[in-house]
This record gives structure tokens, sequence and C-alpha cells, in this order.
């Protein structure tokens, strides 16, 4: 069979998988449904591949909000988890849910691939502010015995 220089097959890196990970956790903010529903819609009208990891990501961020939104909220430092843009909120989600429970990710590639997707996202502003955030959760969890 000839190679049609289709990607369908080649699995993600695992920056992109981030990457996806935050499109629908994202979406999540604007929809009712579950994640899986909009990963089927994903799947439906985009021709998208969902690996394991995405879904990890985003089901673990959907079950485990009230106590993801716990460890960012002391550390907003004056600020509102309502006044920090979505996208900001959405990669600290992504990275604090990634610090508790994917042990195989050391601590410091979850923040370091979190400031890169709010420089790629958001601002270098809000890059700097992510930084600091999760420094703090990450001081909170070694402190804690979590991490």
């Amino acid at each position: 069979m000839a190679n049609t220089g289709s990607s369908e097959n080649k699995p993600l890196s695992r920056r992109e998988e981030r990457q996806q990970a935050l499109g629908f956790v994202f979406e999540r903010l604007f929809r009712d449904d579950t994640a899986e529903d909009v990963f089927e819609d994903a799947l439906d009208a985009r021709d998208t591949q969902v690996s394991d990891y995405v879904r990890t990501v985003v089901s673990g961020v959907e079950d485990h909000l009230e106590e993801i939104d716990a460890r960012i909220e002391p550390e907003l430092r004056g600020w509102k988890k309502n006044r920090i843009s979505k996208i900001s909120l959405t990669v600290l989600r992504i990275a604090v849910f990634e610090m508790l429970y994917i042990k195989n990710i050391p601590v410091s590639v979850s923040i370091n691939e979190a400031v890169e997707l709010a420089k790629n996202y958001a601002s270098p502003e809000d890059a700097s502010y992510v930084n600091g955030v999760l420094g703090s959760v990450a001081k909170d969890i070694k402190k804690s015995g979590e991490g």
C-alpha cells in the first residue's frame, strides 16, 4: 500500500497529547456534556485520534476537578479562579492533575510543559503566572508527601 502522507497511524508526541487534552478540557468549560461526549464529537467531526493519555487526562480532570481546584485556588495570590483566563485555568488544571495522578511524569516536566502551553495559547504574562502557581502547588504536594 502506498504511503499517502497521512499521519492517521502516527502516534502523537506527549506535547501534542497535552495540546489535545488542553483543547478538550477547555471545551468542557463551555459544555455540559461528559468528556466521553466531547471525544465522540471530536472523532465524528474532525477525524481525530484520541490517545489513552488524552482520555486519562481529560477524564481525570473532570473526575478530580474539586480537588484540583482546591490545590490551585490558595496559590492564586490575590486572584479568584473566575478572574484568571480560562486558558490559564485549563493549563493549571491539567498540570495539577499530572502532578497528583501521573506518577511517571516528573513534576518539573509537568510545570515546564504547562508553561509552554501558556506561552503558546495565552501570553508570556500568563506563562509566568502559571509557573508561579504551579511552583507553589508543587511545594505543597511535596510537603504533604503526595508527590
